[in-house]
């Protein structure tokens, strides 16, 4: 997976690599052949007393660092470029398909492992390759040069090389191999304490409400502890691997001290050759100790590369339309023919066999139990997923065959959690749209009965929004939510309990004053609450995912049981009459 999302995503980055690989083979180079140049000057200037042969080698040497130097800056400004760029290009691919998921893929992932592999997992890739461009690159050709420069200094010694390299593959492929199983075990601890820690800011009041401040803190320290082991597991494995390396590398520094000396005693190797060979022994040894932070690092990051393709294979389940309508001949009709729905794995469907016709200029109010399908049910038509049967049509077209951008700006919905925007008040406003005015703004809030809090505001359109509207009570969230969709003015208004957190007298308020504002729209309303849908032109009753009613509050008192009874479950025999 790790080859192919790099293979995919530095593709439009050939050009900076080759420049990498050039620059770092200039520098590789220029390393290697320093030594040579130092035994030159031990050998032909220091031990024979040439003061002018050690100033003209050494300028070449100062030339050679130079241009050692250049290209090695040269080659991590081209790779951090590129290693950046591949990261936020995998951002923007991982956040793009997540964008187009349906409820249904976000539910099977997560959103604390989606925002996991969005960031970390995109963060350890995006860290590989720059360590790849900055030192695996180098890594090869030090190692291959450091071997063809230490055959020129001298054969038989380099023998020592065969007894060497083996036993560092050995060391670092085993510990490499127990080190991976370790990574993907600490990437699902991370999305652990990712889930609880979301969790616990999200669910605060409930926690302090209910006293469950020490379970919660036991919970995270249980999750933070079972990271903590898995991590304290790999830095043991990783804190092994270097001691193990340094013990091989000066053990086989120590062996070519005792067996040039005996060379050199001999005649057979001159000193200036000792010390080039024995910086090129450090130089292939340090490509392998290098090849070896790399292979550490390995694991995780193909973990990672994993998670992270498993996000962009995954199809939304609303696929776009091949030959999208773009435009519609009548404007807020919603119809809903034989639909089913049925969530992945459930033995029954949440609904089924419904028929439903919403017209312009009236209002459809659905009713029901808890569980009943109702939020489900308006879920369909701005397509949060699919009916798995029957068809969902707004102008007679069924939704899976609109162009999106025209079925956003047709349907307006206002979902039973309303969610605000960190920005300002006006900002989460014109989130449908930008170009509106602040007097249709007001206009909008002034619909929503949500004026009167914003002008309280110390700066009115322009106060501050926490993220998920914190900083306001729960029906100032709603209001702001329907003040929002009323600035888009679309044709069709889907409110799913959106009245719920409000007072009696404001919503009354408010239901007057909406239907001023959308008289020619389509509206369908869903409420728990009886006295938010009794005037509605019609009613469905929804009970275990089937409609087992409809019609005025009157005709279904008269003649349906169920809405009878949700009716007396909250009113009186005279209230509600």
């Amino acid at each position: 997976m790790l080859v192919r999302i790099c293979r995919t995503f530095l593709q439009p980055y050939r050009s900076d690599i080759a420049r990498v690989v050039l620059l770092q083979l200039l520098s590789t180079l220029a390393v290697l052949y320093l030594p040579t140049l130092n035994a030159d000057i031990i050998d032909n200037g220091v031990l024979t007393g040439d003061t002018g042969h050690i100033l003209t080698v050494g300028g070449w040497m100062l030339a050679v660092t130079l241009a050692q130097v250049a290209g090695a800056v040269g080659a991590t400004y081209y790779g951090a470029r590129t290693a950046m760029a591949l990261g936020r290009d995998l951002r923007a691919a991982v956040f793009e398909r997540v964008q187009s998921f349906s409820a249904r893929e976000v539910g099977r992932f997560g959103a604390p492992s989606l925002i996991t592999r969005t960031t970390n997992d995109v963060q350890q890739v995006q860290m590989l390759c720059l360590m790849a461009f900055v030192i695996m690159v180098s890594a090869p050709i030090m190692a291959v040069g450091g071997v063809l420069m230490a055959l020129n200094q001298d054969v038989p010694l380099s023998g020592l090389l065969l007894a060497v390299i083996p036993v560092l593959a050995v060391v670092v492929t085993l510990i490499v191999r127990r080190l991976r199983p370790l990574f993907r075990g600490m990437q699902e601890r991370i999305d652990t304490v990712n889930r609880i820690m979301r969790e616990q800011i999200t669910g605060i009041r409930v926690i302090r409400a209910f006293v469950r401040e020490e379970h919660e803190q036991r919970r995270f320290a249980e999750a933070s502890a079972s990271l903590m082991d898995v991590a304290v597991r790999t830095g043991r494995l990783m804190g092994l691997m270097f001691p193990l390396v340094m013990l091989v590398v000066n053990l086989a520094g120590v062996a070519v001290v005792w067996f040039a000396a005996h060379r050199i005693e001999d005649g057979q190797m001159r000193v200036g050759a000792l010390t080039a060979f024995l910086a090129y022994l450090m130089y292939i040894l340090m490509a392998i100790m290098m090849s070896t932070f790399m292979l550490m690092m390995l694991p995780r990051a193909e973990v990672c590369a994993e998670r992270i393709q498993e996000v962009l294979d995954t199809d939304s389940s609303l696929t776009p339309p091949a030959d999208p309508v773009r435009e519609l001949a009548v404007r807020g009709r919603l119809e809903l023919r034989g639909v089913e729905f049925r969530y992945p794995g459930a033995e029954e469907p949440v609904l089924r066999e419904v028929d439903l016709t919403a017209e312009p200029g009236r209002t459809t109010a659905v009713i029901g139990s808890t569980g009943s399908g109702k939020s489900t049910l308006l879920g369909l038509v701005p397509r949060l997923f699919d009916a798995t049967a029957g068809t969902v049509r707004v102008d007679g077209v069924d939704v899976r065959r609109l162009d999106p951008a025209l079925l956003a700006r047709t349907v307006g919905y206002v979902p039973q959690k309303p969610y605000l925007f960190a920005g300002t008040v006006a900002s989460n406003l014109r989130y449908g749209r930008p170009d509106a005015s602040d007097e249709e703004l007001w206009q909008a809030l002034d619909t929503a009965q949500a004026r009167e809090f914003v002008e309280a505001l110390e700066e009115g359109l322009a106060a501050p929004v926490a993220q998920g509207g914190a900083n306001l009570s729960g029906g100032q969230r709603q209001r702001l939510a329907i003040a929002r969709t009323l600035v888009r003015r679309p044709e069709i208004y889907l409110f799913d309990d959106s009245f719920s957190a409000l007072d009696y007298a404001t919503d009354a308020r408010l239901r007057a004053a909406l239907a001023r504002e959308t008289g020619g729209a389509t509206v369908v309303v869903v409420a728990q609450r009886v006295a938010t849908i009794r005037e509605a032109d019609r009613i469905v009753v929804l009970d275990e995912g089937r409609v087992v009613g409809s019609g005025t509050h009157r005709e279904l008192m008269a003649g349906n049981g169920t809405y009878r009874e949700i009716v007396l479950s909250q009113l009186t025999e005279e209230e509600a009459a």
